[in-house]
């Protein structure tokens, strides 16, 4: 898939506030700093598309972009990020759980974990909600250019196997590299593969 235009179309913390227009929704979320705005201004070929931060938890709305005036990538606000309040962290956690158990147009949440580290608490208990929702989800492991290729295959392989101890097959995985562009293809074609399997 080739990404011709990708347009800012509106932020919202609620459905009824998402943009009109009505197309299908792949959405982008994980732990505060894992990569995320980072990985879709890559998969755009946009820098400034999505706001990039070295400050943790600066996603606060949910953000979507119209890609090719025929879907949407969706920018969720990242979670667990240990230095805002209890109550900032129930509101933002109602916000994102309100999108993806209400949205009718969502189709699949791309879950980002950082490669170079085990696959956390929070972001098992994560999955295993989706899975308990009956949510699609892939997984992308970001940051692949910051270890070396064996390292980085080890440690992938140890997540894998982490979240195989809770289900029977592993959901489509991809590493990616905002750095590099590694990953940006795969992912796309996955999209796109999607796309179509809607149309049928």
């Amino acid at each position: 898939m080739k990404i011709d235009e990708a347009v800012f179309a509106g932020s919202s913390t609620r459905i009824s506030e998402k943009p009109k227009q009505s197309f299908p929704e792949f959405a982008f979320i994980g732990r505060s700093n894992v990569g995320k705005s980072s990985l879709i201004n890559m998969l755009c070929k946009n820098r400034k598309l999505a706001l990039t931060s070295g400050k943790p938890g600066k996603t606060k709305l949910i953000n979507h972009f119209l890609i090719n005036r025929k879907w949407y990538l969706v920018d969720l606000p990242g979670y667990g990020y240990a230095k805002m309040s209890q109550s900032g962290r129930q509101k933002l956690g109602q916000i994102i759980r309100n999108y993806i158990n209400l949205s009718p147009e969502l189709v699949m949440l791309f879950v980002l974990i950082d490669s170079r580290h085990d696959i956390g608490r929070l972001d098992m208990d994560f999955l295993i909600e989706l899975g308990q929702s009956g949510i699609p989800f892939a997984i992308i492991f970001t940051k692949g250019d910051k270890l070396g290729p064996n390292a980085l295959k080890a440690q992938v392989e140890k997540n894998k196997n982490a979240i195989l101890e809770y289900w029977e097959e592993l959901p489509p995985t991809f590493i990616s590299s905002s750095e590099t562009g590694a990953g940006r293809d795969e992912i796309l074609e996955y999209i796109s593969e999607v796309l179509e399997s809607l149309k049928n």
